[in-house]
């Protein structure tokens, strides 16, 4: 009795209550949206009141809606299920995150994944840089949420872009600036990032010059992100690290200065394009779905 096309255009329509708009959601013209309801009217009975200045559901369009609605729903996400399940989207996910921002990113990402994708576990896990990406390469993680840049591997969307900040110890006399430049780091310690990171995410975080051409100054090698904030409220080297730090890492020894010439820290996934499954691609998506810029 029914055409897929007029419930779609139905339950849009009393939706939007609004002819233009439905169309425009539908990719038709405004026409061919009231010729498909008008069709399904005559097989029925009036389902809109429409005047020059508004469309209103009749009290049978109303409760044709707010039954077929959640029907609908429920079909197409038992096709959806169907679809998901033929490409692959069962199963399990291994996730590693590196730090607090990330957690954030990477806890709504999960949530909005289950919802479409009930039948695929995913297992999350707080990871260090080193171990995270070893584990990673070997093919023990899926997908790691963490800084760019992350060479070998796809670097996925960006799902957040931060300030970037210099860490510096609480009494160092350029604690209490309102911002910094990178030039600075030719007169304090920038703290080292061991051999086994990455040289393009050293060079990113740990540059050996500064934007004027002078050579930072090298301070003490630190492996972990606890050894490198001890070191710099020790005041034996600063590092330079996105701005979530202040909140999520705050204490009374650091101060976190804005360095207004630094490009912005980006986070987002990273996974290996062989390891490219059909769950992969589904739970990156469902990462950018549920981290739109500003959430």
């Amino acid at each position: 009795m029914w055409e897929r096309h007029e419930v779609e255009t139905s339950l849009l329509l009393a939706d939007e209550l609004h002819f233009g708009r439905t169309a425009a959601r539908l990719h038709l013209t405004t026409g061919h949206v009231s010729k498909t309801v008008k069709r399904l009217e005559s097989r029925i009975a009036a389902l809109f009141e429409r005047t020059s200045r508004q469309v209103r559901l009749t009290p049978l369009g109303q409760r044709l809606a707010d039954e077929l609605g959640p029907a609908v729903a429920a079909v197409e996400a038992s096709l959806r299920r169907a679809v998901d399940a033929g490409k692959g989207v069962t199963g399990e996910l291994s996730i590693h995150f590196l730090g607090p921002a990330t957690e954030q990113l990477v806890l709504r990402a999960t949530t909005h994944f289950a919802a479409r994708h009930p039948d695929c576990a995913v297992h999350l896990q707080a990871g260090e840089l080193g171990t995270s990406a070893t584990r990673l390469r070997k093919g023990e993680i899926d997908i790691l949420v963490a800084s760019f840049p992350f060479p070998g591997a796809r670097n996925g969307p960006v799902l957040l872009a931060e300030p970037r900040v210099l860490a510096i110890a609480a009494a160092h006399p350029l604690a209490s600036r309102a911002s910094l430049s990178l030039d600075v780091l030719a007169e304090v310690p920038l703290i080292q990032l061991p051999d086994e990171v990455s040289r393009e995410f050293r060079d990113d975080r740990t540059p050996g010059f500064t934007p004027s051409g002078q050579p930072t100054l090298k301070g003490p090698a630190c492996d972990g992100l606890s050894n490198i904030l001890t070191t710099v409220a020790l005041g034996r080297g600063v590092y330079p690290v996105g701005a979530h730090f202040a909140q999520y890492h705050a204490r009374p020894d650091i101060a976190y200065v804005p360095l207004h010439d630094a490009p912005p820290v980006t986070w987002g996934p990273v996974w290996l394009p062989g390891n490219e499954t059909a769950r992969v691609r589904a739970f990156v998506q469902s990462a950018v779905e549920a981290n739109p810029p500003g959430a």
